[in-house]
């Protein structure tokens, strides 16, 4: 697993809870260090663990947990290099949702091994989308569906989501946009510098 997406979820633990209660994550997952180097590659088993850990620790479900880590991707200041990449997706939420096939080529220019997962929009209706997510390994939707919730409130925009776990390789998440404008987004400039 790119070292990446274990340094993730260390910030999300670490920032939402505290860096002592990490160390004890990485003690009770026997890491041998406590932290993640983000340009490693580690064992797949080795964030199996950990996610197990976490979980237990939050006593939440990963599912709930995958969820957490995706809002936490957008909404965290910690994290804001994110959340500006996703905004130059589109200068409102529908914009956004089709700009995200194009997601993996975006991220691959910041992070050339970063493994994300293949994201396949479909149009049903101007208001009625669904985002198929495939990956390996599952789990990659959970996180989207996170994302997907903090941006929506990004742009202002007001969706119902359902998230449909994996069923062939695949997960899926069905997206109704209730209202476009429903509320006041959070400001982004283009020319503006994360920092």
């Amino acid at each position: 697993m790119h070292g990446l997406i274990n340094r993730t979820i260390q910030g999300f633990f670490s920032d939402t809870r505290g860096e002592m209660l990490w160390r004890e994550v990485a003690e009770r997952a026997e890491l041998g260090f406590v932290e993640f180097e983000a340009m490693l590659s580690y064992d797949a088993e080795v964030t199996e663990r950990v996610l197990r850990v976490v979980c237990a620790e939050l006593n939440l479900p990963l599912e709930a947990l995958l969820e957490d880590i995706g809002t936490y991707l957008v909404s965290h200041e910690n994290t804001e290099a994110v959340r500006r990449l996703l905004r130059f997706g589109g200068v409102d939420f529908v914009e956004f949702l089709h700009s995200l096939e194009d997601l993996p080529d975006r991220a691959w220019l910041a992070v050339e091994d970063l493994p994300l997962p293949l994201l396949e929009l479909c149009e049903h209706a101007m208001d009625h989308f669904s985002l198929t997510v495939r990956s390996q390994p599952l789990g990659f939707g959970a996180v989207m569906l996170g994302v997907l919730r903090a941006m929506a409130d990004d742009y202002g925009a007001l969706v119902i989501l359902e998230y449909f776990p994996a069923s062939e390789g695949s997960e899926r998440i069905e997206i109704q946009l209730i209202e476009a404008a429903f509320a006041a987004g959070r400001g982004f400039e283009l020319g503006a510098r994360a920092g």
